[in-house]
């Protein structure tokens, strides 16, 4: 091994179990000592007690993640060359794992590419980017110009990078939060909303103001996988949020689809994504709880397929037991108000509830409901957001389809 240019920080035998077992993150109480005159962000060597190399990550005594994994070769030099090849390992993953579509997709995801904290979404011609790690932050301007290069090298014609640092977590980084576009050198889009086509509907994407990035781009498969169930059936998307399951109902040749969320400027934005391809579709406004407890207390069943795709009850590990009761509630309410023989389909995208935490709430709320459920399907994320073995939080999102008998 080569000598290394970087200050050390050595860590405890559950970290390097942890490590070693895959994880790419060291918490503040794992850190048993390190080299002086650290500065927060810089790339350090993770070493056990023994000065045995473990790898080496972006240093952040702000976060209780105080090491980020960048790398576990003792030969990488953190240079242009380094995330040149990382940004295209990314970009070429998605080039193999997704259909021809390339519209919109997640271009980096974090972790499971090995750039930590940073995500990049492209829709259409525009790149929506989001960094949640100082290490990453301090060298924004190199990784995104090299992103830039990237891209359009694979003939993408990107026409600008778009920055949505606007979330709280970043103040829990030691990082401010902002928005805005990012310098290329080019004319600035006169724009921040643009259109994109995901299994062939058309989106209008307002990535300065949306929720995330602009657009959630790791249901694609699963918006395609409902329409074959959707054939003549009425249909309910809840928390439908931008309508993009209902619209796949509707192009599944569904008899009726009503799409219902809390938010009434939700429902004006899909609305306009209705018109944009028109398709009739129905709206309602109303809390999900409550609109599907005044559904299964009717006697008159409207509807046999019902989509629940609600946003995550939980984001600590802390609160799981109350999660899972509310996923429990939901979808017993959900199951209730189904017509017997219909369909369900069901989604979870918090990483707390595990797979088979979540699948329990499930059939919790069946036999609270007296119905049998027949899976259909279980799917997580799209190709583009990778699940990377032994990172739970990769396997966040979880989707059911099951038939109600």
């Amino acid at each position: 091994m080569k000598n290394r240019e970087y200050k050390k920080v050595y860590i405890t035998t559950k970290g390097e179990i942890s490590l070693n077992n895959g994880h790419p993150w060291i918490y503040e109480g794992e850190i048993v000592k390190k080299d002086s005159s650290i500065n927060n962000g810089d790339i350090v060597d993770i070493t056990n007690d023994k000065d045995k190399y473990l790898g080496s990550g972006f240093y952040n005594s702000n976060s209780k993640i105080s090491v980020r994994l960048l790398s576990r070769n003792a030969n990488d030099l953190f240079d242009e060359d380094f995330f040149r090849r990382r940004i295209s390992y990314a970009i070429d993953y998605r080039l193999t794992v997704m259909e021809k579509e390339l519209n919109a997709f997640r271009v980096i995801f974090g972790e499971a590419d090995e750039l930590p904290g940073l995500t990049v979404d492209k829709f259409n011609d525009i790149l929506v980017v989001q960094i949640l790690c100082l290490g990453i932050e301090i060298r924004k301007d190199l990784i995104l110009r090299l992103l830039f290069e990237e891209m359009n090298k694979r003939d993408f014609n990107i026409k600008g990078i778009y920055i949505r640092n606007d979330v709280d977590i970043r103040v829990k980084e030691g990082l401010e939060e902002y928005k805005g576009w990012f310098d290329l050198g080019l004319p600035i889009p006169e724009s921040t909303k643009t259109t994109i086509i995901e299994n062939g509907i058309k989106y209008i994407v307002d990535f300065e103001n949306g929720q995330k990035t602009g657009f959630f781009l790791d249901q694609k498969y699963n918006r395609l996988a409902i329409r074959k169930i959707a054939k003549n059936r009425d249909v309910l998307d809840c928390c439908t949020h931008t309508g993009s399951f209902a619209m796949n109902a509707y192009l599944g040749g569904a008899k009726s689809v009503t799409a219902m969320d809390i938010s009434q400027k939700a429902l004006d934005d899909a609305e306009e994504n209705f018109k944009l391809n028109n398709m009739n579709i129905n709206t309602l406004c109303g809390d999900v709880f409550d609109v599907l407890k005044d559904l299964s207390e009717s006697k008159n069943k409207k509807y046999d397929f019902i989509i629940l795709d609600p946003p995550a009850f939980t984001k600590s590990r802390k609160t799981i037991d109350k999660a899972l009761k509310g996923y429990q509630e939901i979808n017993f309410l959900a199951l209730k108000s189904i017509k017997r023989g219909g369909y369900f389909a069901t989604a979870s995208c918090s990483h707390f509830a595990s797979p088979e935490l979540f699948l329990n709430a499930i059939y919790k709320a069946s036999i609270d409901a007296k119905v049998k459920l027949k899976q259909v399907s279980y799917t997580g994320a799209s190709y583009d957001h990778p699940v990377l073995l032994g990172v739970e939080e990769t396997r966040y999102l979880k989707f059911y389809i099951f038939q109600v008998v």
